[in-house]
């Protein structure tokens, strides 16, 4: 273990840490140390509360550890790498034998991962406060809960709890998989050698971004996805974006497929895949599990407190983020359907609100945008087209080609676009979708415009600066303008340059 690794561990579950004596009750007790938990410890704890923490495993959850962080890190080196390979396009010298140094990108990635985890660490926390106890929690009541600790078995009681204990990988139901192994989210960044061959299976986000990387790195990478196209959820022209530049890229790509059997043979995983009622096998030396997340609510005995829950939906909440005991809210993966950091953490927002001051926050009334960050990435926000001809909500859509924006094509960064959806008959922004190199940070400018009420012909009249691929926004904004240009008003103008 290098000197970052130690440093993270130190950080995010320090070995020689000992649980704080606990108080006679509590104003919110959170059990998860992730995103969300960590958000609504701080904040509460800031505003003078009370707080217990409580972390079964790191401190920073799937974000930090084995998910966001890790994967973005490597996505730049894999980012650099396609750069390279194309310098000739922009008058450079690609390199004759380009040599990758998979270790080293690893060690990075680990630097970041610790630098990152200092500003949560475990003495942090402390310091501003927070009772933090390490352990597994237990519901045994509606308002008391049960820890084991390394050391310690104590009881905390609370008057506010809040369950952020996050989501789980789900292990595809593959009769010979978990015989020949398997790498998922949680062990990927732990790999010491570059695979020389790797299978993902499933076409989210995390299996598509992975995919890329593994195939820039210079793995031979396959993925199968059982649907005809990956990110099912996106716009079909968005999805079909991702899986052309997966294939520029150089992965094998099996859509429509079903991965059926996995066995072993001669030190590597022999992959059956299904397509159409073809099988074909193929040989590989790691499968990478992508198909998605569950809620993790086994263990914590809800039924004790009097909470709802299933396995699929994970804890049953309102729009204000209760749950069936009034004492006690959720927030994040553990009941929310979009899994995401940023969603997770505005929802504990919510829950300190609601919890501790009587708020009335409801979760529906947020703009939350998200982003999966292949190259390019796609990125959305609001209503898409389907969702508001289902809710019969009239939609007309402005779209601009990247390859029309003086920036992308400067950049030979042209593939994707902007889409922004409004209601028709007005300027009201619904929703909006873009594929860019640089979507993610393009978002959050129409994100800005949708919540504090800002309409398309208002963007028209921001001056911005140029060139940058945001002016494709602008753009959208002018196309909307000219459509208010009625054949009335172009008459009135041509007679009075006229007169």
């Amino acid at each position: 273990m290098n000197a970052d690794e130690t440093e993270r561990l130190g950080n995010v579950s320090p070995a020689d840490w000992r649980n704080p004596q606990p108080l006679a009750a509590y104003h919110l007790l959170v059990i998860g140390a992730g995103p969300a938990g960590l958000v609504a410890a701080r904040a509460a704890a800031a505003l003078g509360a009370d707080v217990a923490l409580i972390e079964r495993h790191q401190i920073g959850g799937v974000c930090l550890n084995d998910g966001c962080i890790p994967s973005k890190a490597l996505i730049r080196t894999g980012r650099l790498l396609a750069d390279m390979r194309d310098a000739a396009n922009f008058g450079g010298v690609p390199p004759i034998e380009q040599v990758f140094d998979f270790r080293a990108a690893m060690l990075r990635m680990r630097r970041i991962t610790a630098r990152i985890s200092r500003t949560d660490s475990a003495m942090n926390l402390a310091r501003v406060g927070i009772h933090l106890f390490f352990g597994t929690a237990r519901f045994t009541g509606p308002d008391t809960v049960e820890l084991d600790g390394a050391l310690d078995h104590v009881t905390l009681r609370f008057k506010k709890a809040l369950i952020a204990t996050g989501s789980r990988s789900v292990l595809p139901d593959i009769p010979g998989l978990a015989e020949a192994g398997y790498l998922t989210n949680e062990t990927v960044f732990d790999l010491q050698v570059l695979p020389e061959s790797l299978m993902v299976i499933g076409g989210g986000p995390l299996g598509c971004e992975l995919a890329q990387v593994f195939a820039r790195f210079g793995s031979r990478t396959l993925i199968s996805h059982s649907e005809p196209l990956f990110l099912p959820q996106e716009e079909r022209d968005a999805a079909q974006m991702v899986s052309d530049a997966l294939a520029r890229d150089g992965v094998e790509i099996h859509l429509n497929s079903t991965a059926t059997r996995v066995s072993m043979e001669g030190g590597q995983k022999v992959i059956e895949l299904v397509n159409d009622g073809n099988t074909a096998t193929t040989r590989v030396q790691h499968i990478l599990t992508g198909i998605g997340r569950v809620p993790a609510v086994q263990g914590l005995n809800l039924e004790a407190a009097g909470v709802a829950y299933d396995d699929v939906a994970g804890v049953h909440v309102d729009d204000f983020l209760r749950t069936s005991n009034p004492r006690i809210f959720a927030a994040g993966d553990v009941c929310l359907e979009h899994q995401f950091t940023n969603t997770a953490e505005a929802s504990a927002r919510i829950v300190v609100r609601n919890a501790l001051f009587l708020g009335r926050q409801r979760m529906s009334e947020l703009t939350i945008p998200w982003c999966t960050y292949t190259d390019p990435e796609v990125a959305h926000v609001g209503l898409y087209v389907r969702l508001a001809r289902q809710r019969r909500i009239p939609v007309k859509t402005f779209t601009i080609p990247m390859h029309d924006v003086d920036r992308a094509i400067a950049d030979g960064e042209e593939e994707g676009f902007v889409k922004i959806h409004v209601r028709e008959g007005s300027d009201k922004i619904l929703g909006a979708t873009i594929v860019a190199r640089h979507a993610g940070e393009m978002i959050n400018s129409i994100s800005l415009a949708m919540v504090a009420g800002i309409g398309l012909r208002k963007l028209a009249s921001v001056v911005q600066a140029y060139p940058t691929q945001g002016a494709a926004i602008r753009q959208a904004a002018d196309a909307y303008v000219r459509t208010r240009l009625s054949p009335a008003m172009v008459t009135r103008a041509r007679r009075w340059l006229r007169r």
